[in-house]
């Protein structure tokens, strides 16, 4: 399988270098996603701009990071999904659930804003805590 990973502070970009994504690599990515996590990755941002098919089998990685991340409070945010890719998540109702977004820009703000609105709470449940 090929992929890159851009670990940056506050979040990594996995771009999935491949134009199936379905059996053959989904297994692969749902490890990495483990691994990622594991190694401390918070918020992750996965780039499917080279993805072209996906099947159940990728379908349902992209549920697992979603589970993964979004379980210890980050966000996991699917960026640049091809217009097949898009219309499959459409059709399965996959868009309620997932974060999709059109570009990898605009899921950086996206993270970047989840990260303040945390802080904000945080800071909030302290005073609350303080006041008591």
């Amino acid at each position: 399988m090929k992929f890159s990973i851009d670990k940056k502070d506050n979040f990594a970009i996995f771009k999935v270098e491949e134009e199936k994504f379905d059996t053959s690599v989904a297994p692969a990515i749902k490890s990495e996603l483990l691994t990622q996590h594991a190694e401390g990755v918070q918020n992750l941002i996965l780039d499917l701009s080279a993805v072209k098919y996906i099947d159940s089998s990728g379908l349902s990685a992209l549920l697992r990071g979603n589970m993964i991340f979004g379980d210890t409070g980050g966000v996991f945010i699917i960026a640049n999904p091809s217009e097949h890719v898009y219309k499959l998540l459409k059709i399965s109702l996959l868009d309620k659930v997932l974060n999709l977004l059109p570009t990898v820009e605009e899921a950086i703000d996206a993270v970047f804003l989840h990260v303040i609105e945390g802080e904000l709470r945080e800071e909030g449940d302290e005073e609350e805590n303080f006041d008591d």
